[in-house]
C-alpha cells in the first residue's frame, strides 16, 4: 500500500468542504444523505463542522462486489428515506469514480421532490467518469488507483485506516490469494 492522503490532509479537506457547503446554504435545514458504507467517515466528520440545523439520513448504493475493482450493476436502497419534498439535500459519497451512483441518486432524489439537490464527494478519480455530471463539492482529485482507508474498502477490509492508501496489483493479488486459501 502507498499512502495518498494523510489523516491531517483529510481533516483539512473536510474542513474546506464544510466551509464550501456552509457558504452555499439556503434558509431551510440541510438534509445530508450519506451513501453507505464508504461515506461514514466523511459524513461523521463533515456534519460536526456544519452550522445550523442538519438532518441526517443514509442510503445504500453499491456497484462493487467483494474483490471487484471495476463497477458492476448498480443497486440502490432508498426505502429508509423520509419525505424529501421541499428539502435542501446534500448527497455525500466517498468517491466519484464512474459517476453512475451519484447521477442515479441525484435523479431519484429530484424525482422525490427535493427543492435542491447537491453532491459532495471526498474523492474524484481522474479519467474514470462515465457521466456528464460533476459533483458540486470535491475534496480531492486522485489518480486512477484502487484506494482504501477513511471509509473505503477492498473486500470489506481497510475501512478503518485514518489515511487514504492506494493498493497496487500485488496488494490485490496477495489479498485474493489469502482469501482463497482461507476458504473465503
Amino acid at each position: 500500500m502507498r499512502m495518498l492522503l494523510s489523516s491531517a490532509q483529510l481533516a483539512e479537506g473536510i474542513e474546506r468542504l464544510a466551509a464550501e457547503v456552509g457558504g452555499d446554504t439556503s434558509e431551510k435545514p440541510l438534509t445530508v444523505i450519506g451513501v453507505l458504507t464508504g461515506s461514514i467517515m466523511v459524513v461523521a466528520d463533515l456534519i460536526r463542522r456544519l452550522e445550523g440545523p442538519v438532518q441526517l439520513n443514509m442510503v445504500w448504493a453499491s456497484s462493487y462486489r467483494g474483490t471487484a475493482t471495476s463497477p458492476g450493476r448498480l443497486d440502490l436502497r432508498l426505502d429508509l428515506l423520509p419525505d424529501l419534498a421541499g428539502h435542501d439535500v446534500l448527497v455525500v459519497d466517498d468517491i466519484f469514480d464512474s459517476g453512475r451512483t451519484m447521477q442515479a441518486l441525484m435523479e431519484e432524489l429530484r424525482q422525490r421532490g427535493a427543492a435542491r439537490v447537491r453532491s459532495l464527494v471526498l474523492l474524484r478519480k481522474q479519467g474514470r467518469a462515465e457521466v456528464a455530471m460533476e459533483p458540486d463539492f470535491v475534496g480531492f482529485d486522485i489518480p486512477d488507483a484502487f484506494v482504501v482507508g477513511y471509509g473505503l474498502d477492498f473486500d470489506g477490509l481497510w475501512r478503518h485506516l485514518p489515511y487514504l492508501a492506494a493498493l497496487d496489483d500485488d496488494d490485490i493479488a496477495r489479498h485474493a490469494s489469502a482469501a482463497a486459501g482461507a476458504g473465503g
